[in-house]
């Protein structure tokens, strides 16, 4: 969804993107029509192997990662695979002259904590995932600063939108009220914050273009709501009469109640500000999965 997203953002500010997919990947029929995209196969597995015949690049953006769902976030081996893919696509990037490198690490890094994240707060991470993000992130950063290239990592807190996965939460609620079933929900207590993809992929763009070298920034809107604001507009977005399945999960064990980012180092820097309501968001999502039906 991000990778995508940020193509999208690439083609509108006229810039030549060179995405490296998966070999026959399925997706690929979802990027835009346009001479400025330029399509790499090569497997992660394969990033030692890569060249081009060009090089000299503003910036490497690095989401590739294998098993993000929250069934395999526990797969240690696979998880520590993700960390050598992260410092072969350092690797990479050096050899193909980019400028800088921007990691895409995730707000699992943190573990369950209160109040405002900042970037800087000591990290607990509770699952090989976040262990995985967070070990990938400090091990890009040391190889960058040997290979004298600046480095960025970034961690994604909840993003949604066009092209997302359909095991997210909003993807199953969205998925479940157009066919008329009730979703199974929690108490929906937790004070999250949800970025529009459109947004987020603003927020790489001007990372690559104006971010700091050494920095961490925290991608979201700064601001939270309780779940349950959420989970209304989706449904009134689509039927306001339908019933929503409030409290008939209970949490899981490990479950994340506060998910708010400090953005003030990403604001400050970049001059990012999010500019898509989660109303308007939400409407384009809904449309587009009616789209896929």
């Amino acid at each position: 969804m991000l990778g995508l997203a940020l193509i999208n953002e690439c083609i509108q500010q006229n810039c030549d993107v060179y995405a490296i997919v998966r070999k026959d990947s399925a997706k690929l029929n979802r990027l835009p029509k346009s001479s400025l995209i330029h399509i790499v196969e090569c497997e992660l597995k394969n990033f030692k192997s890569l060249t081009l015949e060009r090089a000299g690049f503003d910036a490497f953006f690095h989401y590739a990662w294998e098993c993000t769902d929250s069934l395999s976030r526990n797969e240690v081996d696979v998880q520590n695979r993700n960390i050598s893919h992260t410092l072969d696509a350092v690797r990479l990037a050096y050899t193909l002259k980019c400028k800088k490198f921007i990691g895409a690490g995730s707000q699992a890094e943190y573990g369950r904590v209160s109040g405002k994240i900042s970037p800087n707060m000591p990290v607990a991470p509770e699952n090989a995932y976040g262990v995985a993000k967070y070990a990938a992130g400090r091990m890009a950063a040391i190889l960058c600063d040997q290979l004298g290239m600046p480095f960025i990592w970034t961690r994604i807190f909840s993003t949604y939108g066009i092209n997302d996965m359909s095991s997210t939460m909003i993807m199953y609620i969205i998925a479940s009220l157009l066919k008329g079933e009730k979703p199974a929900l929690t108490k929906c207590e937790q004070q999250w914050d949800y970025l529009y993809c459109k947004d987020a992929a603003k927020a790489f763009y001007l990372i690559g273009e104006k971010g700091n070298s050494g920095s961490i920034y925290n991608i979201g809107t700064g601001k939270v709501r309780p779940l349950l604001e959420y989970v209304r507009i989706i449904r009134d977005a689509i039927d306001s009469s339908l019933p929503l399945g409030i409290g008939e999960r209970e949490y899981a064990p490990s479950q994340v109640m506060n998910l708010h980012p400090d953005i003030g180092g990403l604001v400050s820097d970049t001059g990012f500000s999010p500019s898509i309501p989660f109303e308007q968001g939400i409407q384009e999502t809904i449309e587009w999965y009616k789209g896929l039906n």
